[in-house]
């Protein structure tokens, strides 16, 4: 009985340490990649970009303002180049509907520039309803803007 017993209990602790050792070493999801959005509270295609972000894994913190334009103003967007939010990620500025592609190609290429822009509020961006048009992507604040990509 007794060794009947010690075999119960080390397959218990045995299962445990398997269990915890699995807990340790299992792989854990990437941390998300924070992203400040300026927005303001009324706009509900600022909140279906923020929703958008989130659904890709960044982890988004909400700055509701009444008016955007001073805080664009601080980040040196420029006015042909605005939309209805601004956002701030690991040192560079994301103006307006711009997609998960190329902010991540801008934080892979980490290019000596400010930030970039989606000017307007194309329709079918992300966050936009609408039939997707298309949607060009401008990089500024390294001299004169240059095009990033058309998504």
């Amino acid at each position: 009985m007794k060794r009947k017993m010690a075999l119960a209990l080390t397959a218990v602790f045995v299962g445990a340490a398997a269990v915890a050792g699995y807990a340790v070493l299992r792989p854990q999801p990437a941390a998300a990649r924070e992203i400040v959005v300026y927005a303001s509270p009324d706009c509900g295609c600022c909140h279906g970009w923020v929703s958008y972000l989130r659904r890709h894994d960044f982890g988004v913190v909400v700055k509701l303002e009444e008016d955007v334009y001073p805080t664009k103003d601080r980040l040196a967007v420029p006015d042909d180049l605005r939309s209805c939010h601004t956002a701030e990620i690991e040192g560079y500025v994301v103006e307006g509907h711009v997609p998960l592609e190329a902010i991540e190609k801008l934080l892979r290429d980490r290019p000596k520039i400010a930030g970039i822009a989606s000017p307007g509020m194309p329709s079918g961006a992300p966050g936009m309803d609408g039939p997707k048009e298309p949607n060009p992507i401008v990089g500024f604040g390294g001299g004169e803007p240059t095009q990033w990509g058309v998504y």
